[in-house]
């Protein structure tokens, strides 16, 4: 008779074993010989040593599963607890599903060009995504993030842009600095609580695990074991745009999102994002993905104004 304890760590006990250890008692119910005690994050096992060793490793399995899915629901419990479970949790890169969302909400390429995308983000270190508004440059990429921190294939998540709108006007805005400038990374924020738990994100930002900042803000650092976004890069002017790419530091991945037809930068100042696309077109290890008026996953009447105006 063996004893042994496993502490779940992660993820929250109510997540990983339901309300009143509703989830426990299925994957109890496989285990019979075993005796399980739950207390808090605790987990007492006694019985035969095999069994307990089984039971933790499928406990394990189920907690990947809900940190990649936000969700656990009896069918892929029953998956998990079966021989192939190790498979349920696998995540192929081929799939259409970037990352499960909030409840288990799928994000998934919708086009052909946002397929394109996600297959260049795995293949490229370094990624232009360029396209009118409403092309899913900025959600394809937080998700492509998400997916990445989830994999535990990045530590963190950094995602930044201009303040341009904010101009000379920005001393008039109420409140300190985060607060003028939250409004111009609302964008960001939205797809990230679409896609992370409220009180997960927010530690997240408490930990500096999602940093969300102005560009200027990136003078300076090296980031290394990152996934960077840079949205809206049309409004950086030259210098920021190569002072931003020569932040990559080891097992960094970078996406630049923009839209070279909705420059907001001052006329004497030449925007960063048109400079790039034609200097680093040829070089290895960069990808540049065109998204068009094909791509608009919004109102559809956002597809016909694109098109008129490029008439």
């Amino acid at each position: 008779m063996t004893e042994k304890t496993f502490t779940i760590t992660d993820i929250e006990p109510i997540d990983l074993l339901g309300v009143n250890n509703s989830i426990l008692k299925i994957v109890e119910a496989r285990f019979p010989e075993l005796k399980v005690v739950s207390r808090g994050r605790t987990l007492k096992l006694l019985g035969d040593e095999n069994q307990i060793d089984l039971f933790i490793k499928k406990i394990k399995l189920m907690t990947t599963y809900f940190l990649k899915y936000n969700s656990l629901t009896e069918g892929d419990i029953e998956s998990i607890l079966g021989e192939n479970g190790h498979e349920t949790v696998k995540d192929s890169k081929g799939d259409l599903v970037i990352v499960h969302a909030n409840n288990g909400k799928k994000v998934i390429a919708r086009t052909h060009n946002q397929r394109r995308l996600v297959e260049a983000s795995f293949e490229n270190d370094m990624v232009f995504s360029v396209g009118p508004a409403g092309t899913g440059k900025t959600y394809t990429a937080v998700a492509l993030a998400v997916r990445a921190l989830k994999n535990k294939e990045v530590r963190k998540i950094i995602l930044t842009r201009p303040a341009v709108e904010a101009g000379e006007n920005l001393g008039f805005l109420p409140g300190d600095l985060k607060e003028k400038l939250d409004p111009y990374l609302q964008p960001l924020y939205d797809a990230l609580r679409d896609m992370i738990p409220a009180e997960k994100l927010e530690d997240y930002i408490e930990n500096n695990i999602v940093q969300i900042a102005p560009l200027a803000f990136m003078r300076g650092r090296t980031l290394d074991n990152a996934f960077v976004i840079l949205d809206e890069a049309q409004n950086a002017t030259e210098g920021q745009i190569k002072m931003f790419l020569t932040r990559m530091g080891r097992n960094a991945q970078f996406i630049v999102n923009g839209d070279p037809s909705q420059v907001d930068l001052p006329r004497n100042q030449n925007s960063g994002l048109i400079k790039a696309l034609a200097v680093l077109r040829d070089i290895d290890g960069i990808a540049i993905v065109e998204l068009d008026e094909n791509d608009v996953i919004r109102h559809r009447l956002v597809k016909r104004i694109i098109k008129a105006f490029k008439q």
